[in-house]
């Protein structure tokens, strides 16, 4: 009866260390789920207002569709959290109704020792047989055993009761986590179907949106001509900047008599220069947003036209939707080495060592080449596009002639 009960004793504690372990890291994993559930969500309420500012103008229905198409993917997103979340609450739900049918049969195992317990210690009441059968001992040796053996039955029982009342307490917990898990669950479905719903009326609104779309190929060509050759020209002006501060700078160091100055398109930079571009460096995924309030419209890389079939567009950088006027800041310490001014909007460009971040598509400007600026400086406002109602910010960042995406360099929101 003894090795039984410490046999089930350990076993309990084996059980509860598993479900222990698998309830932190089920717990971790959906309180990650549900921050990106919240993200999501927060993402969809920003594009609604962006979408219901650009419904205003009679003139923006490109920019509506865009809107709408981002708008259909985070939807989707959140769809795909949401159903995440369910796979892993019916996991939780699975493993506790496992945790529920293993406590109830140790529970089951533990009453029916303790009644054979109380049914021995009923034919053993009789105080006067208890005296006897310690007494009628052959030595004092085997009495004291036997006197031993009666007081831990006795506190075997004790012990027996205890498990029974802590399994008890332990199953109707699980019992009421199980409810709430389902609770839970029953909340998620609500909410994803609502989700589908809201789907299919978007989508049916953006098909409708690129049904009544009338703008002709040949104006949307030229349009995207437009664009390209003032990227171009952008794109040459930076690259000329680049190569003037890396010949400056091979100059400022011949001129300081540094020994081996390569001859190659990289920067020999000054002992404070190379502060500034390890700083940078070390601030990667923690740059400050160019703007207080956007989210990115277009990103890095090359993208096919949302209307030109067969045409790929290349972003240099990331576009960055914001209010109209918005103030547009720098997002690290260092020295406006020039602007560039166009007919699509002005750029400024900061250099930070090795590196340079470029802020194109301005209206105003308020920097000019030799100024110090410091993070989160404002250095001008973005321009709204006339047609588009939009105001894009397009943020790029350079490490000497090579373009890297500004997604990953600034603060996650």
């Amino acid at each position: 009866m003894r090795f039984r009960l410490h046999h089930i004793v350990a076993l309990l504690f084996i059980i509860g260390g598993v479900f222990t372990l698998q309830a932190i890291f089920a717990q971790q994993s959906k309180r990650d789920l549900e921050k990106k559930r919240e993200k999501l969500l927060k993402e969809i309420a920003e594009t609604n207002r962006q979408l219901k500012q650009t419904e205003k103008n009679k003139n923006a229905t490109q920019a509506q569709l865009d809107m709408l198409r981002k708008k259909i993917n985070l939807r989707n997103d959140l769809i795909n959290s949401i159903n995440t979340e369910i796979r892993s609450l019916n996991g939780e739900i699975s493993r506790t109704d496992k945790s529920i049918d293993s406590l109830e049969s140790q529970l089951k195992q533990l009453r029916s020792d303790y009644e054979n317990m109380i049914l021995f210690a009923q034919r053993n009441s009789n105080k006067y047989q208890t005296m006897m059968f310690v007494f009628a001992a052959d030595d004092f040796n085997q009495a004291y055993k036997r006197l031993k053996y009666l007081q831990q039955l006795t506190e075997n029982r004790r012990n027996q009761a205890e498990m029974i009342t802590a399994t008890q307490t332990e199953l109707s917990g699980k019992k009421k986590d199980l409810e709430q898990k389902k609770t839970e669950k029953t909340g998620l479905k609500i909410s994803q179907e609502s989700q589908k719903k809201e789907l299919v009326t978007e989508k049916e609104k953006h098909d409708k949106l690129m049904a009544n779309l009338q703008v002709s190929e040949k104006a949307l060509r030229k349009r995207l001509d437009e664009k390209m050759k003032a990227k171009k020209r952008l794109e040459n002006s930076i690259a000329a900047l680049v190569r003037k501060e890396i010949e400056a700078a091979k100059k400022k160091a011949v001129k300081a008599g540094k020994k081996n100055v390569t001859s190659e398109n990289v920067f020999t930079l000054t002992p404070e220069a190379q502060k500034l571009s390890n700083s940078f460096a070390s601030n990667k995924g923690h740059l400050p947003w160019p703007v207080e309030k956007g989210t990115i419209s277009e990103t890095f890389g090359e993208h096919q036209h949302p209307q030109l079939k067969n045409v790929t567009t290349k972003n240099d950088g990331i576009d960055i939707r914001t209010s109209k006027g918005g103030t547009v800041r720098s997002i690290f310490n260092g020295e406006v080495t020039g602007t560039v001014h166009l007919p699509t909007g002005s750029a400024v460009i900061v250099r930070h060592g090795e590196y340079f971040s470029v802020y194109s598509n301005l209206d105003d400007v308020y920097v000019k080449k030799g100024d110090k600026v410091t993070t989160k400086q404002n250095i001008g406002t973005v321009k709204t596009d006339s047609e588009t109602n939009n105001a894009d910010l397009n943020l790029q960042i350079w490490k000497g002639f090579t373009k890297m995406n500004p997604a990953s360099w600034l603060a996650q929101k």
